[in-house]
């Protein structure tokens, strides 16, 4: 029944963003508003989470809503992953993050690994395009594409910085603890096979 009502109120919102957006009547203009504020209070109800919070998170865009683009970069050495420690949660995840506006996939990618793993990489294929909400929990009221890269790394050494507080190599029966709304064990489990198989076959939603 959760998601059910979530994936209702999601839809609900992007109604009402579209319409706030090309509409012109001005009675229709406040409707718009009216349901993108009930979308709002629903999801403060059942969050916990302040109005205003929710509000900018869930309402702060224009225009026809999209998903947003998050990039994870996957590095080996010696048959075991780098992950990095997240300061917010102490728990670990793959580097990676939103894509900024002026950032393609791949120079995403590799900002993203020199921001939170000290290091500079190549990128090397393309893993997974995935729907985060297919994949991870707890599910989001805006869609994620999230994009998965194996990455070769070419220099560098971590350090502590405003978003990671450590990084390691794990082989794949030794994982820490995840980040499970970044990164799942199913989903570090696909980089390995992906990193082994020089015929992978990009995995996607």
């Amino acid at each position: 029944m959760d998601k059910i009502w979530l994936d209702w109120v999601i839809e609900l919102q992007a109604i009402a963003q579209a319409g706030l957006y090309y509409s012109k009547d001005v009675y229709d203009l406040e409707r718009f508003e009216r349901i993108r504020e009930i979308t709002a209070e629903m999801m403060s109800v059942k969050s916990g989470l302040s109005i205003e919070t929710v509000k900018d998170l869930f309402c702060n865009e224009m225009g026809y809503q999209t998903p947003k683009m998050d990039t994870r970069a996957a590095m080996f050495q010696d048959d075991k992953i780098l992950l990095v420690k997240e300061k917010t949660t102490d728990t670990w995840s793959l580097p990676g993050g939103w894509v900024d506006v002026n950032e393609s996939v791949k120079s995403n990618t590799i900002k993203e690994v020199r921001e939170e793993a000290g290091l500079e990489v190549e990128t090397i294929k393309l893993i997974a395009v995935q729907d985060r909400n297919k994949h991870n929990k707890p599910k989001y009221a805006y869609g994620i594409c999230r994009i998965f890269v194996l990455c070769k790394i070419i220099s560098g050494s971590f350090k502590e910085n405003s978003e990671t507080s450590d990084s390691g190599f794990f082989a794949v029966d030794n994982l820490p603890m995840l980040s499970e709304a970044r990164n799942t064990t199913e989903q570090i489990n696909m980089c390995f096979n992906a990193y082994y198989d020089n015929n992978w076959t990009v995995q996607f939603d």
